[in-house]
């Protein structure tokens, strides 16, 4: 990383943890209620977005099968997608605590950071902050990535994040998911693929869409002499216990959310699984929704 994005990281670092100037930036947030509310809410270049004044749509999400797919780099085949996506946005704030594979916060934080420089967003992580909820509510916009499903909405839990993260998703911070991190989007995380390597205090999840996730969803491999669990038998194993719609979604493709509606993007079709219903393919390019069920 270079070391005009590590100074930049590192001063504004400084600045969420001095409460001097937290208290400054409180005062001028205050100030905008009191007197500049309407100048604000009628310049279209304005993007305040912790207090939220601009949104003309709701909730804005991409919400990907995986970071990375095979021969590519790190978020390299979403970058075009992201550059867009993220107009406007010269910070955002990463959420590490999937850890894959044990990484550290900061380690995790810098290869988020990497990728996102070469689209000229600078990334922090919610860990440098020391009121990780207001970090939330002053976000431009939010990116929270793969690694172990349980342990990511174990810390959202433990440091009491669940229901301000979604309510600045529905307040329309934009968002993107990888992995875990699209997981959560989901009703419940009971259609993860992660072993669970510690015990969050509820499945439940964000509930942004009302399916759940299955991440890297494949199909089964004809010819193969593994005798495991299909994914398919995975999740109609599932349905016998629970009604709540999966949808399997394969590495290259992601889900954009435009406030209520939902399409399916990428190159691949993905694999819709309700209850006492055959399992079908669903085109890339189209809508994804589903009837209320009782969940």
């Amino acid at each position: 990383m270079n070391n005009s994005i590590l100074e930049k990281r590192e001063h504004t670092k400084i600045r969420k943890n001095n409460p001097l100037l937290r208290t400054k930036k409180t005062q001028s947030i205050s100030s905008l209620y009191e007197g500049r509310y309407k100048i604000l809410l009628n310049n279209p270049f304005n993007s305040l977005n912790s207090l939220n004044l601009n949104r003309s749509i709701l909730r804005k999400l991409i919400i990907a099968s995986t970071s990375t797919i095979y021969g590519s780099g790190y978020l390299e085949y979403l970058l075009p997608t992201l550059a867009g996506f993220f107009e406007g946005v010269s910070t955002l704030l990463f959420i590490p605590y999937a850890r894959p594979g044990g990484i550290t916060y900061d380690a995790y934080t810098q290869i988020a950071a990497e990728a996102f420089a070469t689209i000229n967003i600078e990334v922090l992580g919610i860990h440098e902050f020391e009121n990780p909820t207001e970090a939330l509510q002053e976000a431009e916009a939010i990116f929270t990535g793969g690694g172990n499903t349980f342990e990511l909405l174990n810390q959202l839990y433990r440091h009491d994040l669940i229901t301000e993260l979604k309510t600045v998703l529905e307040n329309g911070t934009p968002y993107l998911g990888t992995s875990a991190g699209s997981n959560i989007c989901g009703v419940s995380i009971r259609n993860t693929n992660d072993m669970p390597v510690v015990y969050p205090p509820s499945f439940n999840a964000l509930e942004t869409i009302p399916f759940n996730i299955n991440a890297h969803y494949l199909n089964p491999v004809k010819g193969s002499v593994h005798m495991g669990e299909t994914r398919e038998t995975r999740i109609q194993e599932f349905h016998i216990y629970n009604n709540t719609p999966v949808l399997g979604l394969r590495e290259g493709s992601w889900l954009e959310v435009i406030d209520k509606k939902i399409i399916l993007k990428g190159t691949l079709q993905a694999r819709w699984f309700q209850k006492n219903q055959l399992p079908k393919e669903i085109a890339s390019g189209s809508e994804v929704f589903c009837k209320k069920e009782k969940l």
